[in-house]
């Protein structure tokens, strides 16, 4: 059974596990789910695949490093041990994997900068173009981060007309948008069969 650990700091995750089973049925791939809330939550999981969803990226800063959690230097160290291991950060999960501000540098190699697209009346929907998954998919931006640059071991995966809106580095992806909002399970499917991939 494939093992997804959900980081369940702040924000946005019911979505995340909907899509997760959507998608796990779709491939006929049994699926358990693990909520990550302090450090010792990632030990019992022994994840297969990581999921950082949306919310606002310095509470969940705040909340992952406070003593009651210890979750991110805990999964930060983790997902730089393990280089292959599948990562999908959306929104604000996308801000901590470019930007973790500890020692160890970025998860996702890029710049980026938060609330980029301005406040919650600003947000919006609109088609992507998603190569990672060889298709157009519905990007939902609600409040969204926007990518600077992308360094030297980042590539584009995903992208909004000339903007960059998804970067990959390694099995690690940072998508400036929520896809667990869409009706398309693209993404999601894309972290099982990666993971199921990198196990095997």
């Amino acid at each position: 059974m494939l093992r997804i650990g959900l980081v369940m700091l702040q924000g946005a995750r019911h979505a995340h596990v909907q899509a997760l089973n959507s998608a796990a049925n779709e491939l006929n791939i049994p699926l358990q789910i693990f909520e990550l809330r302090k450090d010792n939550d990632l030990f019992e999981a022994n994840p297969d695949a990581i999921i950082l969803p949306g919310g606002e990226s310095s509470t969940m800063r705040l909340i992952g490093n406070g003593t009651n959690s210890q979750l991110l230097p805990k999964l930060f160290e983790l997902i730089r041990e393990k280089t292959d291991l599948p990562v999908m950060g959306t929104c604000a999960g996308a801000i901590l994997l470019s930007d973790p501000q500890d020692e160890g540098g970025k998860i996702v190699d890029a710049i980026v900068d938060r609330n980029a697209y301005g406040s919650q009346s600003e947000s919006f929907q609109s088609t992507v173009d998603a190569s990672l998954i060889s298709r157009d998919f519905l990007g939902i931006f609600i409040r969204a981060p926007r990518f600077l640059s992308l360094g030297e071991n980042s590539t584009a995966i995903v992208s909004h007309g000339e903007e960059i809106v998804g970067a990959r580095t390694n099995n690690r992806i940072a998508l400036t948008f929520h896809p667990e909002l869409s009706n398309d399970n693209g993404f999601h499917k894309w972290l099982i069969s990666k993971a199921l991939e990198v196990r095997s």
